[in-house]
């Protein structure tokens, strides 16, 4: 409250109040003993995954200078990377926490939908906006997780967080592992908390994105969504005299173009084939975690080509997308790097199993350390 919120764009800036509440997940931070550092920049609407802002400057990655930050969380990811600030605080839609906790080496939860308040927050497509966390640590993660999840599940009667326990049976998703650049990092990985004994049950799952079109199915309703919550903004202040014209980075600008052409068909279709991979995907998992990789390699670097970028967000978002549209928590363990630039895996859990996906992860950590 009383601090002015852009949404990453300075015509949403002169467009809106400044805000007279506080978000419940910020106020419940500080209600514990969380104080507050500062607010950071997104990117435009958090509508992007690479951490770029044309009007305010793109934060630096501070482990890999020359590769993109990731986003759309990109200062609070530069904000922990840099020691500004223990926890940093923003919004997973497509994987805005989990792609700059890749990118920065951080952990990064993105919780089970709808299980922390999203109330007094920028909306971009409500239902996958979740509120998420990236820390250093994981124990600063579990704390705050459990801060979060304890005060909002006084509130939710619909999802009850599970009390966390040891998960032993873990499915990997080889054929996405297979499909990255750190590939040899990750299978190394897994290797030696197999001999470790981490796994004591294993299974393997295909999941085949392309059948399941995954970022095609979330795309769309993504876009409907955002027309829906932002059309009649970014219409009224392109149009007419002595408006306001939006400006928005050229990606961005071709993707709100895009979102108004959505046929109402595609969105029916689209939320069909969501609810029946949601199905698959919570009967497959169901009492244990799955593994994939998080992303399909290192940031992109900063002279990447347009093309080149729109080419590697399809693919981030195939793997994004499989916890986006199922609702679940996902939490991105830094666990290897490439070339010097940090990558690693996810944890999946069924909806609520957010404090047993953390407790299992302290056994990997704990492991690899």
């Amino acid at each position: 409250a009383g601090l002015p919120t852009s949404a990453g764009n300075p015509t949403w800036l002169a467009t809106h109040d400044i805000p007279t509440k506080t978000a419940p997940s910020v106020a419940s931070l500080l209600d514990a003993g969380a104080y507050f550092c500062g607010k950071t920049i997104t990117d435009e609407l958090a509508y992007s995954l690479n951490g770029q802002n044309i009007h305010y400057g793109t934060p630096s990655n501070p482990l890999t200078p020359e590769r993109l930050p990731g986003g759309s969380s990109s200062g609070s990811a530069v904000a922990v990377a840099l020691d500004l600030a223990d926890i940093g605080l923003g919004t997973d839609t497509g994987g805005s926490i989990r792609v700059p906790a890749s990118y920065n080496g951080l952990f990064g939860l993105r919780p089970t939908h709808g299980v922390i308040p999203s109330d007094h927050m920028v909306a971009l497509a409500p239902s996958f906006d979740t509120v998420g966390l990236l820390t250093k640590d994981l124990a600063t993660l579990e704390k705050t997780a459990a801060i979060l999840l304890k005060k909002s599940a006084l509130k939710n009667s619909a999802l009850k967080i599970k009390t966390p326990k040891r998960i032993n049976n873990v499915v990997i998703a080889n054929n996405l592992i297979d499909q990255v650049a750190h590939v040899k990092a990750l299978k190394a990985q897994l290797q030696t908390w197999r001999e470790q004994g981490c796994f004591p049950k294993e299974s393997a799952l295909v999941i085949d994105t392309q059948i399941w079109k995954t970022s095609e199915t979330f795309r769309t309703l993504q876009g409907a969504e955002i027309w829906h919550e932002h059309g009649k903004w970014i219409t009224d202040i392109s149009t007419g005299e002595n408006r306001t014209v939006a400006i928005f980075a050229p990606d961005i600008q071709t993707r709100f173009e895009w979102c108004k052409t959505i046929p109402d068909t595609d969105v029916v279709v689209a939320k069909r084939q969501r609810q029946r991979f949601t199905d698959w995907l919570e009967s497959e998992i169901e009492g244990s975690v799955l593994i994939i990789p998080t992303t399909p390699g290192l940031a992109p670097l900063f002279d990447t080509a347009d093309d080149e970028l729109a080419a590697y967000r399809n693919q981030l978002m195939d793997i994004t997308a499989i916890a986006g549209l199922a609702g679940l928590p996902q939490l991105h363990l830094p666990v290897c790097t490439l070339d010097g630039a940090p990558c690693g895996l996810s944890l999946v859990g069924s909806k609520g199993t957010d404090m047993a996906l953390i407790e299992f992860a302290k056994t990997l950590m704990e492991s690899a350390s």
